[in-house]
């Protein structure tokens, strides 16, 4: 059992399979091994609060999966093993749960949301947060490590969980937020169309509790009820099928805007009223555009794979400062709270996934909230007779195209071996014709490549958690990035360790 719990542990995250279903995927999130996590979360937060753990006051919420119910009573017999208040906030946004500790009507000392983001329907997860955000890699390996040196129990006593409407004052706070940015009065939305699909996630409440009460015509909104088999996509912003969800109802419903979440809220992504996807580095533009003109010259703060393109809308068109950093959204936010620390303003900080935060709330990670940005800016262009959200995109040079490709590590010491790979690849490149190390370049190798060489750039990387080295190749030209990946896969074929993928 000494292994049990450090397994579960997914970076600033504990995630597992809570339900069987999936051939070669045995469940690993047992409400047995859940118990000791709970409990484990009270006596880290005691001693970091300094009082007793039976004065502490504890959140719990979960999102629309199915194994949600069993998970959430093994926490509160962990909380009540260890004496704390327990709340029951049932179906929730992960923002939200962070916002119970900071609320004053809730003012929770800590809260733990039960997700696993868009991951299939058999996983599970945990989140913690404290008024002062969310855990940290070493706040989890501590949690874990009391959970182990706990061990099993059986499920006594502790106190009652009292029922929360957390995400009434949640909503509430998003509709206040965007009357007061829009200025329009009680009704900003009033003559607009908007469509939200929530791939039967936790965002369905962004329908009633917040587009509706601001005036919005939501006809045709799609896929709003809870449902963790997630019949009908991938909730995820990211997902091919789950954007043309979003596409096909903006289309047929001639919507002004369509909003798409992931299963917990803490991401999003739109589509404009001429169908085209507002994601991946369209939105970080669109929140860049949006942050920018109230910030100027402010850092963005972005992972390692944003284009070129986006670079140059930033610094060139906008006018910011563009900081490509690391993949992985608490890497990204943690750098700009670093800049913010060292005197170098940075108000966003953004995740080619989605992920984004922002340092007027709380450097929260809030998929409904970027959107409630998104939708102040609609609010003021249609009230202005101005055009539409599309328009202040126009212009963003986009790829010709761009390309991940995921090479797989066989040998059980990864990490050390993917290392080896990466240095190796540093040499290559010093003798490669028209290529060149990228400078300012924080995670893995990333190259530049000439006009006559493939005329765009290549990202090799170890990936966060997985036995893989992801690829990504981004061309300004057709073929581009078939030229770049032929000389990637000549080196790589080198390592009888690696397990690579077709890269026509």
């Amino acid at each position: 059992m000494d292994q049990t719990w450090f397994k579960l542990q997914n970076g600033s995250d504990v995630r597992g399979v809570a339900l069987e279903g999936i051939p070669g995927e045995p469940v690993t999130l047992t409400p047995e091994i859940v118990r000791p996590i709970g409990y484990a979360f009270a006596q880290w937060l005691a001693e970091k609060k300094g009082v007793p753990a039976d004065q502490l006051k504890i959140a719990v919420g979960h999102d629309s999966r199915l194994s949600a119910e069993k998970i959430k009573i093994a926490v509160f017999q962990g909380l009540g093993k260890a004496g704390c208040g327990v709340a029951d906030s049932g179906l929730s946004s992960t923002p939200a749960m962070f916002m119970a500790t900071v609320f004053e009507n809730h003012a929770y000392d800590g809260s733990i949301m039960l997700t696993a983001s868009h991951l299939p329907f058999n996983r599970n997860g945990l989140k913690f947060f404290t008024r002062g955000g969310g855990l940290e890699k070493q706040d989890i390996k501590k949690i874990l490590t009391i959970a182990t040196e706990t061990g099993l129990f059986d499920s006594k006593g502790g106190k009652k969980a009292a029922k929360i409407n957390l995400m009434d004052d949640y909503a509430a706070l998003l509709v206040a937020t965007i009357c007061k940015g829009a200025g329009q009065g009680d009704k900003p939305l009033a003559g607009l169309k908007i469509v939200v699909d929530a791939g039967n996630g936790a965002g369905g409440f962004f329908v009633d509790k917040v587009l509706k009460p601001l005036g919005a015509n939501t006809k045709g909104s799609q896929f709003l009820d809870p449902d963790g088999s997630f019949p009908n996509h991938v909730p995820n912003p990211e997902d091919s099928k789950a954007m043309e969800a979003i596409i096909s109802a903006v289309e047929k419903n001639s919507a002004d805007l369509g909003i798409i979440f992931d299963t917990d809220v803490d991401r999003a992504g739109a589509v404009d009223k001429n169908g085209k996807p507002i994601n991946r580095n369209r939105f970080i533009a669109l929140m860049a555009s949006i942050v920018l003109e109230e910030h100027p010259g402010t850092v963005i703060v972005t992972d390692s794979v944003t284009s070129t393109g986006l670079k140059y809308w930033i610094e060139e068109k906008l006018g910011g400062v563009h900081l490509r950093f690391k993949r992985g959204y608490k890497n990204v936010i943690n750098e700009s709270v670093r800049l913010n620390k060292e005197g170098k303003e940075s108000w966003l900080a953004m995740e080619t996934s989605g992920h984004g935060a922002l340092k007027e709330n709380y450097f929260l990670d809030d998929g409904a909230y970027q959107i409630a940005k998104v939708l102040i800016k609609v609010a003021q262009l249609h009230a202005a007779g101005k055009g539409s959200v599309d328009e202040m995109l126009a212009g963003l040079p986009e790829p010709a195209e761009a390309r991940e490709f995921r090479a797989k590590i066989k040998t059980e010491d990864f990490g050390a071996y993917g290392g080896e790979v990466l240095d190796a690849f540093t040499r290559f490149v010093a003798e490669e014709p028209g290529w060149s190390l990228t400078p300012n370049s924080f995670e893995g190798v990333h190259v530049t490549c000439d006009a006559a060489h493939g005329n765009g750039w290549a990202l090799l990387r170890k990936s966060l958690h997985d036995p893989v080295l992801p690829l990504n190749i981004e061309s300004e030209e057709d073929g581009g990035v078939a030229r770049i990946a032929a000389r990637m896969k000549t080196f790589l074929s080198q390592f009888d360790q690696l397990d690579l993928p077709s890269m026509k």
